[in-house]
């Protein structure tokens, strides 16, 4: 049994890695609520009103998502709470959230993260980071069509995705709460058998070496 995460910026391509992993280890994946998040495309339109809100809706999502994978083992979730405050604390320096909320967002995270110190398996067996070139995830985004998401519609964007991809590295380095993973998706496609066989593989590659723990 092994629990997956995926991570990755905007438009890195995780439900669809995590479909295909799900369905290569037979398992139950997590998506990330985006149709029927109520605050998502508010904060598109205006991210000074809406971040604070956003923030401890996707925190509550993702708090209940990693609770239930740890708690029942053998999960695939394609996005978790470890990377959550790298968003909020760009959403900080970019004017968006007070300090006060920064700070009330954080001890709240702590809190949480100490729950799950608390559960049978503390972590996940393994993080996968989805890394790619910024031009990568700006087609993606393009192609994946969501109006709110689109650069030529919003004249921050641009700068806020540049942003975050130049912050993704630096999280990754600092994340330690399990083994991790990389791949490289400027030269991946999933759409080509081989290329889905190669992820798969190294996946279960990893899982192998870490406590043999079993892939299809």
């Amino acid at each position: 049994m092994a629990v997956i995460v995926l991570a990755g910026m905007i438009g890195a391509g995780k439900t669809t890695y995590t479909t295909m992993l799900a369905d290569a280890l037979g398992t139950t994946p997590f998506y990330e609520s985006v149709d029927n998040n109520p605050i998502l495309e508010k904060y598109y339109e205006d991210p000074k009103r809406y971040a604070f809100a956003l923030q401890i809706f996707f925190l509550n999502k993702r708090f209940k998502s990693i609770k239930e994978a740890l708690y029942h083992k053998n999960n695939v979730l394609d996005r978790s709470i470890y990377e959550d405050a790298l968003f909020t604390r760009i959403n900080y320096e970019e004017g968006n959230l007070s300090s006060e909320e920064l700070d009330l967002y954080l001890e709240l995270l702590d809190n949480m993260m100490e729950e799950l110190d608390g559960l049978p398996k503390k972590g996940p067996d393994l993080l996968i980071y989805l890394r790619g070139s910024l031009q990568t995830h700006l087609d993606r985004i393009t192609r994946r069509g969501r109006a709110f998401e689109q650069i030529d519609q919003n004249e921050g964007l641009l700068a806020y995705y540049t942003k975050l991809h130049s912050r993704y590295d630096d999280w990754f380095k600092s994340y330690d709460k399990s083994e991790t993973l990389i791949i490289n998706i400027d030269e991946i496609n999933l759409d080509h058998e081989e290329d889905r066989q190669f992820v798969i593989e190294q996946v279960g590659a990893k899982l192998h070496h870490i406590d043999n723990l079993p892939f299809k």
